[in-house]
């Protein structure tokens, strides 16, 4: 299947100078500010902010992403010391802002998996409201299978005992992540709060108006930096074990997930560079072309695949860890170890994705 789209290192397009990368970065700083502002307007340090403050949340991550990508990817057209002092801060100050959504968006993946897999027709963490607190494993055992009512065609001695877990085990689930999220809420208004952050906005103000390029950027050519950061991102897709992601089912990964290990398995890390390579990548596309960056359907089918691969590999882990918790029923660990099981099938479903979008032909327009 074969796509046309514009190639951002095409030999005989114009030059793109450093004024195409202080636009940018000016634009980005700009967006920034705005979303700063619109933060502090809604009320995004109440301990539940509403949703306007959620998406400026999320602008402020966005633009801190871009802006410590461009001086990544652009670092010998910028002043050395400025850039390497402020790329960490961004870098910590997305991070921050990302951990209380990501916390949130596990919980609902993981409860509607569990949902999916035991057939209830409640959520489980539902299920289990009148489990936490009450008279004991068998009695709450009890409850569960009781409030979750059985399906409409006879369920098999597996299905019955996930069904009787998944209460429990999407109680103890919601029980972690929500505490986890609250606590990354809690550091994120620190955070904001701090003379660290401060001094991040105070960058990124002054970036507003003057962008510190050196002096041999205002006639240098971007595209030669653009096309060495496509061209670390090739290098690790190629090293990448796309054999092993065409399989439907990946033991290794499964078994290590279950060990008391609790360390991430190797395997992911690969694709987790990949994914920050491939964003890399895009932004850099974006300096270039400015506004009128062209949207390649590949590039954004395999960054949705590899967000997915993600996402299902930090669920997976929750779920592993849950099942680490001491002293937990038997049919609750039988709950988490097939939810784990679930999540990375997940992984490996996006892998696969990957794969087949990134295959996919590349034609370049004249």
């Amino acid at each position: 299947m074969a796509q046309q789209h514009l190639d951002p290192t095409d030999p005989t397009a114009g030059a793109v100078t450093g004024d195409a990368l202080a636009g940018y970065l000016r634009a980005q700083a700009t967006e920034f500010l705005r979303a700063l502002r619109l933060h502090r307007e809604t009320g995004g340090g109440a301990a539940n902010g509403s949703e306007e403050a959620v998406d400026a949340a999320r602008a402020l991550r966005r633009s801190a992403r871009r802006i410590s990508a461009s001086l990544h990817t652009f670092r010998p057209l910028l002043d050395t010391d400025w850039s390497e002092a402020i790329r960490p801060e961004l870098a910590w100050l997305s991070g921050t802002l990302a951990m209380e959504h990501a916390y949130a968006g596990r919980l609902e993946r993981l409860l509607l998996a569990l949902h999916r897999l035991s057939g209830a027709t409640a959520l489980p963490a539902q299920l289990g409201a009148n489990d936490v607190g009450g008279a004991g494993a068998g009695a709450g055992a009890g409850s569960a299978e009781t409030a979750a009512g059985p399906p409409a065609a006879a369920p098999t001695p597996e299905r019955g005992n996930l069904t009787v877990g998944a209460a429990k085990a999407g109680a103890l689930l919601e029980r972690q992540l929500t505490l986890a999220r609250t606590r990354a809420h809690s550091t994120a208004l620190q955070a904001l709060g701090s003379s660290r952050f401060h001094a991040v906005a105070d960058n990124i103000a002054v970036l507003a108006s003057e962008v510190p390029l050196t002096p041999a950027a205002a006639t240098a050519d971007l595209r030669p930096l653009a096309a060495a950061a496509e061209e670390r991102l090739t290098d690790a897709v190629a090293a990448l074990p796309l054999v092993t992601a065409g399989h439907p089912y990946n033991a290794e990964a499964l078994i290590h997930g279950l060990s008391p290990d609790p360390a991430p398995h190797p395997q992911d890390a690969p694709w987790h560079q990949v994914r920050l390579l491939l964003r890399l990548h895009r932004y850099a596309r974006e300096v270039l072309h400015g506004d009128n960056s062209p949207v390649d359907m590949r590039l954004l089918a395999a960054g949705q695949a590899l967000n997915r691969h993600r996402d299902a590999s930090e669920a997976a882990a929750a779920a592993a860890q849950a099942a680490r918790t001491p002293r937990i029923a038997p049919a609750t660990a039988y709950a988490l170890g097939v939810l784990h099981a679930d999540q990375r099938h997940e992984v490996e479903a996006a892998r696969f994705a990957f794969q087949q979008s990134w295959q996919l032909q590349t034609v370049s327009t004249p």
